[in-house]
């Protein structure tokens, strides 16, 4: 019995722990410690839940995505067509001569950066003219040769010539002679103006030389379209001259 009870002694410390004061605070500051632990895993937990809703977000951005197919190209604005300021003269013979146009950057230079001459003759272009509408369509078919295609339009040597919707002939590309130099040079302090270039010692009337000069508005629209549009100092002249090269299908 005494055995047994001893026995009980050793062992009931070990079943049932003392409830002594330092105990009572050991125990509390490891609940404190289990608390604080707990809000330490809760704060990480709420992190955890943040950074899965970013990354749910983002699946779920990535899966309608993959709903709707692949990413569509990003949406850009056409290109606009490119506007610069050209002088542009109209000359010819006053009876016999065809119709030249040149066009150049700087009215001193005698080497234009296009000079067309037009089946078309002085007189015929003062009628149109009249209307106080001209529109003259310059049209040359697209090459077959792939490498060609993408040649500038002003090296085009012909051009099929439409002015005012009606077929008059052709249109040349031609090289700045003597004669047109001497004409430019003539005109060099002349920068808006029509009138008549006199002939010199000559009484023949056809030496005479018409012209009219003024700015144009040069338009690139594209590889296969440019125009030049008379810019009329004149408000309230309601004359209208445009020229168009376009490239067109065979």
């Amino acid at each position: 019995m005494t055995k047994i009870n001893s026995l009980c002694r050793c062992l009931l410390p070990c079943i049932t722990p003392p409830t002594n004061p330092t105990t009572a605070s050991s125990s509390s500051t490891t609940t404190t410690g289990v608390t604080s632990k707990k809000r330490l895993s809760t704060s990480l937990r709420d992190d955890i839940i943040d950074v899965q809703d970013s990354a749910s977000s983002s699946e779920a951005t990535s899966a309608a995505v993959d709903d709707s197919g692949s990413l569509s190209p990003v949406a850009t604005a056409p290109q606009r067509p490119s506007r610069t300021m050209v002088i542009g003269t109209l000359f010819g013979r006053r009876k016999k001569g065809h119709v030249w146009f040149s066009v150049q950057h700087d009215r001193l230079s005698v080497k234009p950066l296009l000079l067309l001459e037009l089946s078309v003759t002085t007189n015929q272009l003062v009628r149109e003219m009249d209307s106080g509408l001209v529109r003259v369509a310059l049209e040359c078919p697209r090459p077959a040769r792939p490498e060609l295609k993408s040649c500038s339009l002003k090296s085009v040597p012909v051009w099929t010539m439409f002015c005012n919707g009606r077929k008059s002939g052709f249109a040349v590309r031609r090289s700045a002679g003597e004669e047109t130099r001497a004409v430019l040079k003539r005109l060099e302090s002349t920068t808006v103006g029509a009138g008549v270039l006199p002939c010199g010692s000559g009484s023949d009337l056809d030496d005479e030389v018409m012209y009219m000069r003024a700015s144009y508005e040069h338009v690139v629209g594209s590889s296969d379209s440019e125009s030049f549009h008379l810019i009329n100092p004149d408000a309230n002249s309601a004359q209208e001259l445009s020229i168009f090269l376009l490239r067109t299908s065979s």
